[in-house]
């Protein structure tokens, strides 16, 4: 039977040789310190606060150990991590030291720079605000962009009670209209301008961009003022106008006797008066302005 102090001793054997040079290497490298810039991370958020402005993002450090561990730092392995559990709306103060960051074995923090940081806070709140969609580029020459919506119209935003307040809309990525001579929907991402505000719920919105023929602007002159609700007795001058209307290519062809430009004379007396010329336009025209406005009637 073996001897029990002698089990696996080509195992012992191995592990004492490979402690002594494990020793034996760390022994022979130098004490060093380093100057590195580390990632500053928040944890521990309270819930119904939000960070006002731009809170740091990196602190600076001091780390000792040997001159082989500090050279295998990769990328990620400092961290520095602020614990925010604390926090109360308004300016707080808050201390980093060197039990805040998170080092790899072997490594040692010896300062933190800036050790104190300062960061804002305010209450968080929520808005319903109109999604405005953006458009971008020229229709397909005698067209024109139209209405343009939003389906849903609305998005709810998320962020610090003042900019919140200071929030009208959202918007959309651009659509583009180059060249287009009909309707486009398209799919669209919504964003705020304000980095510190958020959408409650992140999801895109269905635009409709309504692009129609040209409305042109022209003029018809001739068109005869008519009195109503008078009689014999009442003259006008002048007895023509010309209206100054928009609408499309094909309605152009509307002329004078399309148009009913009349005053009205009703409960005048005897006198003379400066009365506002009123139209009634074809179809599919909008009034732009008549010319002249007002009319002189003379009741005998």
């Amino acid at each position: 039977m073996a001897v029990v102090g002698f089990r696996h001793i080509g195992l012992k054997v191995v592990s004492i040789a490979l402690a002594a040079l494990l020793w034996l290497v760390v022994s022979g490298e130098q004490i060093v310190e380093r100057a590195l810039r580390i990632p500053l991370e928040f944890t521990n958020m309270p819930a119904q606060l939000e960070l006002v402005g731009e809170p740091p993002s990196v602190v600076d450090v001091r780390v000792r150990g040997s001159s082989g561990a500090l050279s295998r730092i990769a990328a990620g392995e400092l961290v520095a991590v602020l614990d925010l559990q604390s926090a109360r709306a308004g300016q707080r103060l808050f201390h980093v030291s060197g039990s805040d960051v998170r080092a790899p074995f072997g490594v040692e923090v010896v300062q933190v720079a800036p050790a104190n940081v300062y960061m804002t806070f305010e209450k968080s709140a929520t808005k319903v605000v109109p999604v405005v969609p953006e458009v971008e580029g020229e229709p397909a020459p005698g067209f024109e962009i139209g209405t343009v919506t939003a389906e849903p119209p609305t998005v709810e935003v998320v962020g610090p009670t003042s900019a919140i307040a200071a929030m009208t809309s959202a918007i959309t990525e651009p659509i583009s209209a180059q060249d287009a001579s009909g309707p486009i929907t398209e799919s669209a991402t919504v964003g705020v301008s304000d980095p510190s505000v958020r959408l409650k719920e992140p999801r895109p919105v269905r635009v409709t961009v309504n692009v129609t023929p040209s409305r042109l602007e022209w003029a018809v002159e001739g068109v005869p003022v008519k009195m109503v609700n008078g009689d014999s007795r009442a003259t006008v001058t002048p007895g023509m106008v010309t209206v100054h209307v928009r609408g499309p290519r094909d309605a152009m062809g509307a002329d004078a006797s399309a148009f009913d430009a009349s005053v009205d004379v009703a409960g005048l007396k005897r006198g003379q008066y400066e009365l506002p010329v009123r139209v009634t336009l074809p179809p599919r025209l909008g009034l732009m302005r008549v010319d002249p406005a007002e009319v002189r009637v003379r009741i005998r």
